[in-house]
């Protein structure tokens, strides 16, 4: 779970971040796990598969574990996977307990799904025998990596170099208890990999092979073909650590489907950020939660910036119950935020001040509005790492104008304005629509993206375009965006911008169904 330094200006005691702000959420924002004293939560509930996904004829929960199991009259013709499905696993550490009746399985992590239920990647092996616990086997591909009781260095040319010996490897069985309960721990950070039986390293792993090494993806627990057999896996726990090699993590949150086709499309939107992130920005990792809040509770843990592309006001994610204390802990403890589009909005009594916070400023109802108008008079900041390479470019868009911002405005750059039509401040008064102020300012510059340096550390970014999915397809538009976006994360922006490219037919894929 996310362990900030500070719940205030002033140092607090780390046990009491802990307990005030170490919990994890439901989609409906209630408390579901907490973090213990080392930082790990609970991803199994003990009760049900919530959360997790495999053949129902092969998995199930008994006595407060998840039990996969094939008989005689019930067996799988080829290695099947119960799968973790609310989130992925980059750099971590993860804790279980498990109980092998015969047999073979395994703890599958930074894998791919083949569909079926069928996973490959990374292993943590065990089983019943004396030969392969605590092994790193490569499922699907480059098979065993690295035996019980060595380590291994593996070249970006996959040439193996072995380093000093971990132990003998019947020695280190000893620390196994057959067929009772185990407790495996996996450790992963950037391309080291350890493997721990009841506290014992068991295998050292340094993989940096190119086009084999792999730094993200699922979790899985295997029940392996052939003979009948049981496994058993309880008190599972995960703790996400801070990335290292100056990698950075981007958390994006996409809302739910709202409007009409081609209108507020937050997860085709947040596919395409990612793509053309993952081609032109390789050190920033990213990780995308579809439809609102994460069900993943560790999904922040070591994120160094959040993008929110979702519906907002009353419904913004950020509002529902304990999520604003939340997201304030993490933008104390430096993580950036970035929201766009309808996620600038909240209401300015709840969230409002938090927003001025956390991005320094935001759409505020009754002050700010929100015409459809083409761009005229573009002028981007000069000298600010998100407008590098950025040349002034028109859309026809859903731009919302006459922001909220702090003041005094330290620490706020006006990163993209333009002169709205006049036509835009004629409209009747309301929430959204036109007020006084705004009429009398016609012909005024307005600020339309923006980027704030908090005093405390942490950066925010705020951007009003994007309510038609086409413009992710002005290279211009889409450039501001990833740079802000690594920006916002802490990374360096190159001199030239994050270049990108995306077809007529990437712009048009993964749009809600309507």
């Amino acid at each position: 779970m996310f362990l900030p330094r500070c719940l205030s200006r002033l140092a607090v005691p780390f046990v009491v971040l802990l307990a005030v702000v170490s919990l994890g959420f439901h989609p409906d924002g209630w408390p579901s796990a907490r973090a213990d004293e080392d930082g790990f939560v609970p991803i199994f509930d003990g009760e049900t598969l919530a959360g997790w996904e495999g053949k129902p004829e092969f998995w199930r929960v008994e006595g407060g574990a998840i039990v996969g199991q094939t008989t005689p009259d019930n067996p799988t013709k080829g290695n099947t996977f119960l799968i973790w499905r609310d989130g992925l696993l980059d750099d971590f550490v993860l804790e279980l307990d498990y109980r092998l009746t015969g047999g073979n399985s395994g703890i599958q992590y930074r894998s791919r799904d083949a569909g079926d239920f069928v996973v490959g990647g990374y292993q943590a092996d065990f089983e019943a025998g004396k030969k392969y616990s605590g092994i790193l086997y490569d499922e699907r591909g480059r098979g065993i990596l690295c035996e019980r009781g060595e380590r291994v260095s593996i070249a970006p040319d996959g040439t193996k170099t072995a380093g000093e010996p971990i132990g003998d490897a019947a020695v280190l069985q000893d620390a196994i208890k057959p067929g009772e309960w185990n407790t495996y721990r996996i450790v992963a950070q950037g391309p080291k990999l350890q493997h721990f039986i009841n506290g014992q390293l068991m295998s050292e792993t340094i993989d940096e092979q190119s086009g084999k090494r792999v730094d993200q993806g699922i979790l899985a627990l295997q029940v392996h073909a052939g003979p009948p057999m049981k496994v058993e896996f309880k008190n599972v726990r995960l703790k996400r650590t801070r990335l290292t090699d100056g990698r950075k993590k981007l958390v994006l949150v996409a809302g739910k489907a709202s409007h009409g086709p081609g209108e507020h499309e937050h997860r085709a939107g947040c596919l395409l950020v990612r793509k053309c992130l993952a081609e032109s920005c390789p050190q920033l990792v990213t990780e995308l939660y579809n439809e609102g809040w994460p069900a993943d509770p560790t999904a922040f843990d070591n994120a160094d910036a959040i993008f929110f592309f979702a519906d907002g006001g009353q419904g913004h994610p950020v509002l529902q119950r304990n999520r604003l204390a939340q997201v304030d802990a993490l933008a104390r403890r430096g993580v950036g935020l970035a929201c766009l589009h309808y996620a600038v909005e909240v209401p300015k009594e709840k969230g409002g001040p938090r927003f001025l916070d956390w991005l320094g400023g935001y759409f505020e109802p009754h002050w700010s509005v929100n015409p459809h108008w083409t761009l005229a008079e573009t002028r981007l900041a000069e000298h600010h790492p998100i407008t590098r390479g950025v040349k002034p470019f028109v859309t026809d868009d859903e731009w919302y104008y006459h922001m909220r911002f702090r003041d005094p405005s330290d620490g706020v750059t006006e990163i993209l304005t333009a002169v709205p039509p006049d036509s835009t401040r004629e409209k009747p008064d309301g929430p959204h629509s036109n007020n006084p102020t705004v009429r009398a300012a016609k012909g005024a510059r307005e600020v339309l993206a923006w980027a704030y340096e908090r005093p405390g550390g942490g950066r925010g970014f705020g951007c009003t375009g994007a309510h038609f999915h086409r413009n992710w397809a002005n290279d211009d538009f889409r450039k501001l965006m990833l740079n802000a976006l690594a920006w916002t994360a802490g990374l360096d922006i190159p001199p030239d911008g994050l270049g990108s490219s995306v077809s007529a037919e990437e712009v048009a894929a993964n749009l809600d169904p309507k």
